[in-house]
Formats: C-alpha cells, structure tokens, sequence
C-alpha cells in the first residue's frame, strides 16, 4: 500500500450519517479516493488484506446493516464533466461517478440537452445509475448511456463497456445481476439530444402540461422536482419522510397470464380493477405500491422505530432511531401480505450491506 494510501485510510467510520436512510453500523475500513490511481492502489490494499469492497455512492439505495461492514468502503470522489459535440443535433457527455446525479441533470438542462430532464431530484451519485438502471416519470438512463468506464476487479483492467453490453432492463443491468460486484463503475457516457424537447408521457406530467407545446426542459425539470418533493423523494433535513432509500420494492412485472391471476384474487375480494401498465408482448407492470396499500398497509403506517412514509406507501423510512432490522422486518411483514393476498412477490431495490447471514428477500 503506497503511503499515500495510508495517511488516508480512515478506520470504523459511521456508515449511517453517508447514508439517506440513516441507519446502519460503521465500515472497518474507509476511503476516499480522487482518481482512477487511487482506486487502483485501494484495491491491492483489500486483496493484500483480504477485505471485501463496498463502493459508496451518494447512500440513497443501500440498507447497512446494524453490525456495519467488516471491510474497505470506498468513496469515489472524482467528479468531472466532459461535453463533446457530435453530428445531428446530438452531444456526448462523459460524467465521473462521484458527480451528484441531480447536478449532472441540471447542467444538462441547462445546456439545452434533452434524455434525462425527467431524472431530476434523484439522490445519489452518477456511478449507481447504471447498476439499477435508474428511472422515472417514464424515462430511464439506459434510453440515453452509450458507455460505462468501468475498473474490472478480475482483470485490474480500466475499460468501456458499450449499452449493449450492459444488457440494461426494468431496473437491472449486469451491473446487479449476472456480474455484480466483479465491476466498480468509472463514469458514464450519454448522448443527448440538443434543443431536443422534454420527454412528457407519464401521467403526472401529462396532467400538468396536456398538450401544450413548446414546454422547456427546465419548466420539466422544475416539475419532476415539485412532484417528487410533495412524495418526500427529495432529499430535505426537515423533512422526517425523507429518511429513506427512496422506493423500497420494484414494481412488478408479471406475464399476462399471472396478472390474470392477481384480477380473480382481487374481483374476489371485492376490487373491480387493476392498475396496470403493458410493457412487453407477455408482459403487464403493476404499481407495487397500490398492492402494499390494498393489501392493507396505509401511508404512515408504524412498526417500532421504522415505518411507511406518510406521502408514498413505496418508501419505507426511519422515523424514529429505527434499525436496520426494524426495517427488514417491516419489508418481511409487506412482502408476507402482498404474496398471501395477491401471489405477488415483491422484489427490493436496496443494496443490502454488511449482513452476515443472507438476506432471505430474492434480490
């Protein structure tokens, strides 16, 4: 490990306070690293050591566990922006991991790029959406990224992998699936469109504009923020709701077929309709959401220290000096009820850190 390593390794640093949600143990190991070289020598020292890695990201899609993590948590704090100009009114534009996601949008808008203005307000950092393929209010970063820069912790190789390589779908990549954990995400490329209008087909949107035309990536922009602040998913000191890892459960998307299934569960219940949404040829979307509540959770709902926020039945939120396990269970006691009512499993978003057994959710 080269000395400068060293006089920056930081031990049995509190993970909750990095974190949105608040909750969590400390890492046994901590760094913050500036460039692709430092990253290198942090992951020789993990090896020399035997540690596993965490990569920190801006903390708002990770549940810590309340035991921390017994390994190296790295912070990437590289955080440039490069534009570079193509052909067609379109712009490429490179962005560093560790720059604030909701920045990277604002510049973006600001420079009369459209293809993410509807990604306003997420927390985070711009090496995590990939991974999940992070998406809102009818647009998603995969319609947009060319290429990830990504270090390969099994080759110790820096290279781009294209979009398609990334296999991008409803909220996964192979970032989270077939290589999870074997890539530490370097940056993003996208291309944009200049002078390109807002992307306006998800229903809040379409209700605020209709069919107005000319509307500004900006006043979108302006909007998504709005929307996503009255929900509490723009992050706010002030606001107790906040204290979340945003929506806690994927919506579901079920063959034709189940979803049949999940209308004669609920006619017999006496409910005479499902929200749903068609996103393939076998394929219908259900708002997890709407099942939490009918399966007979409300917004504000309490259990110990942890709970539903009082503004969207998705996320699950510290309320009050919950633990990680206080929220584990919570999410255990929603998904027993929407599978018992409706034979729907709900799947998790949340990166789950530092639990020493497995955790029994399907991830």
């Amino acid at each position: 490990m080269t000395e400068g390593i060293e006089k920056k390794l930081q031990r049995n640093v509190p993970l909750a306070p990095l974190t949105t949600m608040r909750v969590g143990g400390a890492s046994r190991f901590f760094l913050s690293v500036k460039s692709e070289e430092e990253l290198s020598e942090a992951v020789k020292f993990a090896e020399n050591e035997e540690l596993e890695i965490f990569i920190l990201g801006g903390g708002s899609n990770v549940l810590i566990s309340d035991e921390g993590f017994d390994g190296l948590t790295i912070s990437l704090e590289f955080d440039a922006i490069k534009k570079l100009h193509m052909q067609k009114n379109q712009a490429l534009v490179y962005a560093s991991a560790g720059r604030c996601w909701d920045e990277f949008v604002k510049f973006c808008v600001e420079q009369n790029l459209a293809g993410v203005e509807c990604l306003s307000g997420i927390p985070g950092k711009v090496g995590a959406v990939p991974i999940q393929n992070v998406g809102a209010y009818g647009q998603e970063v995969s319609e947009t990224i060319r290429g990830v820069r990504v270090f390969d912790l099994e080759t110790k190789q820096i290279y781009e992998l294209t979009k398609e390589e990334c296999r991008f779908d409803y909220r996964s990549s192979i970032f989270n699936t077939i290589y999870k954990d074997r890539f530490i995400v370097l940056g993003v490329s996208f291309c944009l469109k200049e002078g390109g209008s807002p992307k306006i087909v998800y229903k809040d949107l379409i209700d605020i504009f209709g069919d107005k035309s000319a509307v500004s990536l900006k006043e979108v922009r302006e909007a998504v923020i709005r929307i996503r602040r009255q929900k509490a998913m723009v992050i706010d000191e002030s606001e107790p709701n906040s204290r979340s890892c945003g929506s806690f459960f994927k919506n579901p998307i079920l063959t034709k077929k189940e979803f049949c299934e999940v209308i004669e569960r609920t006619q017999a219940l006496g409910v005479k309709s499902v929200p749903s949404f068609i996103v393939g040829h076998d394929a219908v979307k259900i708002p997890a959401a709407w099942l939490i509540e009918r399966a007979g959770f409300y917004k504000g709902y309490r259990f110990k220290g942890a709970g539903i926020s009082e503004k969207h039945a998705l996320a699950l939120v510290n309320f009050s000096n919950a633990t990680a396990l206080d929220i584990l269970n919570l999410a255990e006691l929603i998904r027993d009820r929407v599978r018992e009512k409706f034979g729907v499993e709900l799947v998790p978003e949340p990166v789950f850190v530092g639990f020493k057994k497995v955790v029994s959710m399907k991830i």
